[in-house]
């Protein structure tokens, strides 16, 4: 376990994660982790173009899902030409993806739509830093990052393209290798509140609102 007033145990996470998918242990290498459905609608159709240029940088990626034949086949490829820096795991695996987001350090979600999501909101939560594309729920709860002010949660893009996703992504690594910064991101994630009490609170200013309005007119 771990908390905003002590992350140790997201290294300890991190371990055991790279342990699962047979990674080297190497806990200074960025790790960028996916949870989804592999489909055209989830953004693998952008990933895809940038998984080269990914594998360029130091980061490692892991992967949980299932889906297009298409997109199996590619990621096994992927994965058997670096194993050294690529895990996958095609199906459902409830514990595993659990580990993914409490081990992991960037969450990719670039879906093309997303009415709602929760794995962005489970990775703030983890502290595992979202990068999402900026659509539904996705544009509700990830807040750019803003060097400036330290305000912001995570990372999106706007433009549904592979450079500006990959813009983002390397916008992250950059902040990743910045210890505090990085940090200071974790914990506006962590203390983010997407609870039904917080939801509620704002249903019942709404109707006394409309209440009060009622009652003056």
């Amino acid at each position: 376990n771990y908390s905003v007033n002590d992350l140790s145990g997201k290294k300890i996470c991190k371990r055991e994660l790279l342990k699962t998918f047979g990674l080297p242990l190497d806990l200074d290498r960025p790790l960028i982790g996916i949870i989804s459905r592999m489909t055209d609608q989830k953004g693998f159709d952008l990933i895809i173009k940038i998984m080269d240029r990914i594998l360029e940088t130091s980061a490692n990626f892991v992967l949980l899902g299932s889906g297009s034949d298409y997109y199996e086949r590619y990621f096994q490829a992927v994965r058997d030409s670096r194993p050294d820096r690529v895990g996958v795991y095609f199906g459902f695996n409830n514990p595993l993806a659990h580990r993914i987001e409490a081990g992991s350090d960037i969450f990719l979600m670039p879906s093309y739509y997303e009415p709602c999501g929760l794995n962005q909101m489970y990775s703030l939560l983890y502290g595992t830093v979202p990068i999402v594309h900026a659509t539904g729920g996705l544009d509700d709860t990830v807040e750019n990052f803003d060097r400036v002010k330290l305000e912001g949660n995570g990372f999106k893009f706007y433009s549904y393209n592979t450079e500006k996703l990959l813009e983002r992504v390397y916008e992250a690594l950059i902040a990743y290798n910045e210890t505090e910064l990085w940090q200071r991101i974790m914990i506006n994630g962590m203390t983010e509140d997407f609870s039904w009490s917080k939801s509620a609170r704002k249903y019942l200013d709404v109707y006394r609102t409309v209440k009060q309005r009622l009652v003056n007119n």
